[in-house]
């Protein structure tokens, strides 16, 4: 997620302040991802220290405004310009966590994907509940009940439905390529006794006594 180009979004359309910024970003994705007012000024600090924003006065009561300048808006039309980079994809807890699960011994791997599934279809069906209530005009947590708002709310939803479905299509396909995986150790443990069994034994060799 890109804090910053967020906030650069917000200040393309007018000097805005802190908790501003917060309240607005939220508001455009439903409070998906949270922001703390700590997080948005290290980011704007950031910003003005790299020539993209710069503090655009104060209000009557200590508000310190902030507003992009012409770096920031062509750096902001490049971000809308440029597709999102799969090159170096971020780092997936869940792919991570099973990564690690199928090469620790003891770990039961079927039961880590199961109670993932479980979590991951109610996530799907809460998603879906917020889905039908944005659908029927219910503004999204922390949403002014813009029609762009809902419209952006809507477009974070999909996405996060999309995402969860195909989560759970990739656990479906985990557990099938763990029981591929079994079954495979299992006929190579069975051929393993079967040759065993079928090599001949060599007959025991008595050695002849000497006779006095």
């Amino acid at each position: 997620m890109s804090i910053r180009h967020g906030l650069l979004a917000l200040l393309d359309q007018g000097p805005r302040y802190g908790y501003q910024l917060r309240t607005e970003f939220e508001a455009r994705t439903g409070a998906t991802w949270p922001l703390n007012v700590g997080q948005v000024y290290t980011t704007l600090s950031r910003l003005e220290r790299d020539g993209l924003v710069e503090p655009a006065g104060e209000d009557e009561e200590g508000h310190q405004f902030y507003a992009a300048t012409d770096a920031g808006r062509a750096e902001l039309r490049a971000w809308f310009d440029t597709p999102v980079p799969r090159t170096n994809p971020p780092r997936d807890e869940l792919a991570i966590k099973l990564a690690m699960a199928v090469t620790v011994p003891g770990v039961d791997v079927c039961a880590v994907v199961q109670s993932q599934r479980r979590h991951s279809i109610k996530a799907l069906q809460d998603y879906t509940r917020l889905k039908g209530r944005a659908l029927a005009g219910e503004a999204g947590p922390g949403t002014v009940p813009t029609e762009s708002n809902e419209l952006a709310w809507l477009l974070v939803l999909d996405q996060l439905i999309f995402q969860t479905e195909a989560e759970i299509r990739w656990l479906d396909h985990c557990e099938t390529r763990l029981a591929q995986q079994a079954e495979l150790h299992r006929a190579r443990a069975a051929e393993t006794t079967r040759d065993a069994e079928a090599t001949p034994k060599k007959p025991t060799r008595l050695g002849r006594r000497t006779r006095a």
